[in-house]
């Protein structure tokens, strides 16, 4: 065998040896996953846009997202810092209905492979931020509803997953909320705080508040203060507290930390696990709250008076099992409907007010916030109201018309009155000559004798001015007759 040829055999060799490495290491990726619940069809848009800002691979484009159905999904590869190197992929489901009928598509996706490597997110939005409880609740009673019905090999992965997040704790306090495995104290485990970690729902949760842009509209046209905002964030940090979950505003093409957030939530060794999750609760636009940092004391530093213990019992009570049957929708999304919970105190307090305040605006002078129409559908509208206004304006000139026709009719004969004509200086009233002309010719008709024996024509309304000309001629050759020659 010749040198050259040896030399191929070894390029071609080496060529197939690349490419079982490369199917290898495919095999090998870590493969995350993270479940999208509620929001918009644009904002999970957004989400899955912001997660993946900057992360494409040299010369590929994004995958697409398929949302506009009942379960979206869509996924990411997790690059290293020269963007070449596949680190991990994320497998993104999305959903944006809670309902009972959307849990067998759900169900599938939990196995006990799966569990350990997965993720969920909701994400509520700042144009209604007083649906965020009751959209929260429903999320997590249904949650909670699917795991109650996995099989056994997944209830103990559930479990696993729940120590491993416990004990994920002291890493994230010990080294001030950075990222997991950096801690010089792996075998310091922390004693719980009070309300901390107490209602797990299986799996690691983050909340994306997005359009934090829009905390200024609120503020300027729904007059909000800050004891409102404090509120909100009080609220949701105690009852995240809880689930032992993180919490983040976000506002589109403004940068944030979301992405090494979730990263490290997943355990994700990507260049951003090397930032520090610094936590923000001052910046009201811009909040940051990483899981396991957050406790009671630090809550009520926010703003005195708030009730941390009543608020903790009410969602308890919120997303505690409900003894409507299984699978159904007011079992299994709208809790035990006995009042009283977390709820109802935050939905008391942070109200829809814009009908309100779009009433002072008005009394005030100030411009109302209107929703946009499209502007065929408004010209079609306004079509339909003008014909129906011609219409009615042409029925009502058309019976005032013929009313003005018989009212002059009768004005014109009561200034006129009977017409008369003087013939010979003698006043002939024409109605009663022509009354008499159609009696004197009636009784001729009948025989009373004329002249040459022959009847005269019969008078009708056609004949009438005939045979006026007729009697006015004859009285003027009488009146001629008598003159002397």
């Amino acid at each position: 065998m010749s040198d050259a040829s040896s030399t191929a055999t070894e390029k071609a060799e080496n060529s197939w040896l690349d490419m079982l490495s490369k199917v290898t290491l495919s095999r090998r990726l870590p493969h995350k996953s993270i479940l999208v619940l509620g929001g918009t069809s644009e904002g999970q848009k957004e989400f899955v846009e912001s997660l993946g800002a900057g992360g494409h691979k040299k010369g590929s484009k994004a995958a697409p997202i398929a949302n506009a159905f009942a379960l979206g999904y869509t996924y990411q590869d997790v690059l290293d810092a020269d963007h070449e190197d596949v680190l991990a992929r994320l497998g993104i489901y999305l959903i944006k209905e809670p309902s009972p009928a959307f849990i067998p598509l759900l169900r599938p996706l939990f196995t006990p492979a799966t569990l350990p490597e997965t993720m969920v997110v909701i994400l509520l939005d700042w144009s209604r931020p007083w649906e965020w409880v009751r959209q929260m609740k429903t999320w997590v009673r249904l949650l909670r509803g699917i795991f109650h019905t996995l099989d056994e090999d997944c209830h103990l992965a559930l479990d696993e997953v729940i120590r491993a997040w416990d004990s994920r704790r002291s890493t994230y306090v010990s080294d001030g909320g950075g990222a997991p495995g950096t801690t010089t104290l792996p075998d310091v485990v922390l004693p719980l705080g009070q309300g901390e970690f107490d209602e797990p729902i299986g799996l690691p949760l983050c909340v994306v508040c997005q359009n934090a842009d829009k905390i200024e509209l609120l503020e300027k046209e729904r007059g909000w203060k800050e004891e409102e905002f404090d509120f909100v964030l009080q609220f949701l940090r105690t009852i995240l507290l809880k689930h032992g979950a993180s919490l983040i505003y976000t506002t589109p093409s403004s940068p944030s930390s979301l992405q090494p957030l979730i990263h490290n939530m997943l355990s994700i060794a990507s260049p951003l696990r090397s930032q520090t999750l610094k936590h923000n609760v001052i910046d009201r636009d811009k909040v940051l709250v990483p899981p396991h940092w957050d406790s009671w004391g630090k809550i009520r530093v926010l703003r005195e008076g708030f009730d941390v213990e009543g608020i903790n019992l009410g969602w308890s009570a919120d997303i505690a099992p409900s003894s409507e049957p299984e699978g159904s929708e007011a079992g299994d999304l709208e809790g035990n409907g006995e009042g009283g919970g977390a709820t109802e105190v935050y939905e008391d307090v942070i109200k829809d007010t814009g009908r309100q305040n779009d009433h002072m605006a008005l009394l005030k002078g100030r411009t109302m916030e209107v929703m946009p129409v499209d502007t065929q559908e408004f010209l079609a509208s306004q079509l339909e109201t003008l014909e129906q206004k011609a219409q009615e304006d042409r029925g009502v000139k058309g019976k005032k018309g013929m009313a003005g026709v018989e009212e002059q009719d009768g004005a014109l004969q009561e200034q006129v009155g009977p017409v008369q004509f003087n013939v010979g200086g003698i006043q002939v009233d024409a109605e009663n000559m022509l009354e008499s002309l159609k009696q004197r010719e009636a009784s001729r008709a009948a025989g009373d004798g004329m002249p040459g024996g022959t009847p005269p024509p019969p008078v009708d309304g056609k004949s009438q001015n005939e045979v006026l000309s007729a009697f006015f001629n004859s009285l003027m050759k009488k009146k001629g007759t008598g003159k002397p020659a």
